[in-house]
C-alpha cells in the first residue's frame, strides 16, 4: 500500500479587486509507502508544543503555528521516506472558461498531479493506492465527482487500484504534515519567502506551473 496525502495553499477567487484573493493556487502532494511514520512526525511535533498552544484540537495548522514549529515538522518531513510533487497556477493566466468552472479546474489539475506521480513511477502503480485529501470547511470541490473523476482516469490510464478519502486534519494526522508542506510552496510563489521551502526542497519531486 502506498499513500497520497492532498492538500492546496490559495484560493480559488478571481477577483483581484479583493485584498484576500490570492495570485497563486497551489495542490501539492505528499507520497509515502508507510503513513504511520508521518503520523509519527506530526504527533512528535504536536507533543513539543507550550501547554497553551496544545487547545486547538489536536491540530497543527501551518499559518498559525510559530517559526520553530514549522521548523521543526518539516526537518522532520525530510529526513523521513516521502517525496512531494506540486502544480502551481497563476491565476491572472488561467482561462476565463475554467475560472467560471472552479470545479472542473481543481478536478483537472489534482488529476495532472496524479497522473505525473504514475508516468515517474514516484509510486509503486502496482500496489493499492490510497489517496486522501483533506477537507476544508469552505471547499466545494471536493465531492463524489471529484472522486469519481479521478478514480476512472486512474483506473482507465494506469490501471491504479486506488481508493479516494476525503477527510478532516483532525481525522487524518497525516494531511496536517501536507498543509505544512503546501503552505511552505505557497510562501515561495505567492510572497518570494523560500526560508520554510528550502528545508523541504530535496524531497520535492516535481514542481510545475500550469497556465505559465
Amino acid at each position: 500500500m502506498a499513500y497520497i496525502f492532498l492538500d492546496e495553499s490559495g484560493d480559488l477567487g478571481f477577483d483581484f479587486s479583493k485584498k484576500r484573493t490570492s495570485k497563486i493556487f497551489i495542490i501539492t502532494c505528499l507520497f509515502a509507502p508507510k503513513k504511520r511514520k508521518i503520523e509519527k512526525i506530526v504527533s512528535k511535533t504536536h507533543a513539543e508544543l507550550k501547554k497553551k498552544y496544545k487547545k486547538r484540537g489536536g491540530v497543527l495548522h501551518a499559518y498559525h503555528e510559530k517559526p520553530i514549529t514549522r521548523q521543526r515538522l518539516l526537518k522532520r518531513l525530510n529526513d523521513s521516506d516521502c517525496s512531494i510533487m506540486t502544480i502551481y497556477l497563476n491565476k491572472e493566466r488561467v482561462y476565463t472558461k475554467l475560472q467560471n468552472e472552479k470545479e472542473v479546474l481543481y478536478n483537472y489539475v489534482t488529476n495532472i498531479l496524479l497522473d505525473r506521480i504514475c508516468t515517474k513511477k514516484l509510486i509503486d502503480i502496482n500496489k493499492p493506492i490510497s489517496l486522501i485529501a483533506s477537507r476544508k470547511e469552505t471547499n466545494k470541490f471536493l465531492n463524489l465527482n471529484f472522486k469519481n473523476y479521478l478514480k476512472n482516469s486512474a483506473i482507465n490510464n494506469h490501471k491504479l487500484k486506488l481508493s479516494i478519502e476525503i477527510r478532516t486534519p483532525f481525522e487524518e494526522r497525516s494531511l496536517q504534515a501536507v498543509d505544512f508542506v503546501s503552505w511552505s510552496i505557497f510562501r515561495k510563489w505567492q510572497y518570494g519567502d523560500d526560508s520554510y521551502y528550502n528545508i523541504i526542497k530535496q524531497k520535492i519531486a516535481e514542481e510545475n506551473p500550469l497556465f505559465p
